[in-house]
């Protein structure tokens, strides 16, 4: 197992999501605004570093989605409690979208390699798009407390989320349904 820069980046992102929650459980949505944006900025950091000084490792190539996961989880779950936000509210709906999609990743992804062997599931461009939306969303959410102008803004970015939330879902379905010839490889 290789430990480098961008793996410690990754798991530097993991540590920080209780102080993110810390923050957002005392009020405190600057702090976890930029809470946040240092755990953006480390998984910027880990990519940028492993494709530049060719760090990239199987343990990274685990670490960094696991770590975005659960940041970006961790923020829809506690931004859906009205009482932990002071600015837009996240609607439990689409946190309950947004985690059903990717546990339904997570289990289709494990079925088809245990039945089949397949390793290889490359994200899409519906889907980037849909993780860049959810990333918006919750920087808005989190400004609409300094900044309540916002407030509209963000609440209209979480039904953008919803709809690509469902969108993507579907797209990764059918593009399983459709077997090995849609970029999957066998291990």
């Amino acid at each position: 197992m290789k430990f480098t820069i961008p793996n410690f980046l990754s798991l530097a992102r993991m540590g920080l999501i209780p102080l993110f929650i810390i923050a957002l459980l005392n009020g405190e949505s600057s702090k976890a605004l930029i809470i946040f944006g240092i755990a953006g900025l480390t998984d910027a950091l880990d990519g940028y570093i492993a494709r530049f000084w060719h760090q990239e490792s199987l343990l990274g190539a685990y670490l960094d989605p696991i770590a975005d996961k659960l940041l970006l989880t961790s923020a829809y779950i506690v931004l859906s409690f009205p009482t932990l936000n002071h600015g837009a509210q996240i609607p439990l709906w689409v946190t309950v979208l947004v985690i059903a999609r990717d546990v339904l990743m997570v289990a289709v992804a494990l079925i088809l390699y245990l039945a089949a062997g397949f390793r290889r599931f490359p994200p899409t461009v519906l889907g980037k798009i849909n993780t860049v939306f959810q990333v918006v969303a919750v920087v808005l959410v989190l400004f609409s407390a300094i900044l309540r102008q916002l407030e509209p803004v963000a609440e209209w970015t979480l039904m953008a989320v919803a709809a690509l939330t469902v969108a993507s879902g579907l797209n990764y379905v059918y593009r399983v349904s459709r077997g090995p010839q849609q970029g999957q490889e066998k291990a």
